[in-house]
């Protein structure tokens, strides 16, 4: 009995609304992840991209649990010498609203071509409004 591997079409997709108003941001990215990974659905497979398009609206207010708000660093390097840059997370929601989800979401996929892949169909929005209405998403809640 041969193995059943899925083809994987681009009409099959699906588009969903993530609102992170009031939500902890790891359990946001969990959300969002699962969804990016496809493993909702029966037709998963490892090692091919079965996700869906996530947006997440909202993102300037998600939720930092305990003391993270002053404690929590977000490193990047420039790549010139001695040039790693530390933002604190209340800093960056101020700066870069989105960035902070963006890489909560992107920690939980893959570190290969394949998570770069599933990364592409987040988008992530500050506000409460996004320019996707013609994809018709579906709202999803999270818990």
């Amino acid at each position: 009995m041969p193995t059943f591997i899925p083809k994987v079409i681009d009409g099959d997709r699906k588009w969903y609304v993530l609102d992170a108003r009031g939500q902890v941001l790891g359990k946001l990215a969990t959300a969002a992840a699962t969804i990016l990974t496809g493993k909702r659905k029966a037709i998963y497979t490892p090692f091919l991209d079965t996700g869906d398009h996530v947006i997440v609206i909202n993102a300037a207010a998600v939720h930092l649990t305990g003391s993270k708000e002053r404690i929590k660093l977000y490193r990047h390097h420039t790549q010139y010498m001695g040039s790693l840059k530390e933002t604190m997370a209340r800093d960056l929601r101020q700066r870069h609203p989105t960035r902070m989800v963006e890489e909560a979401i992107k920690g939980m996929l893959p570190k290969t071509k394949l998570g770069r892949a599933m990364f592409s169909k987040l988008k992530v929005y500050a506000g409460a409004t996004h320019p996707h209405q013609a994809q018709k998403p579906q709202a999803m809640t999270i818990g």
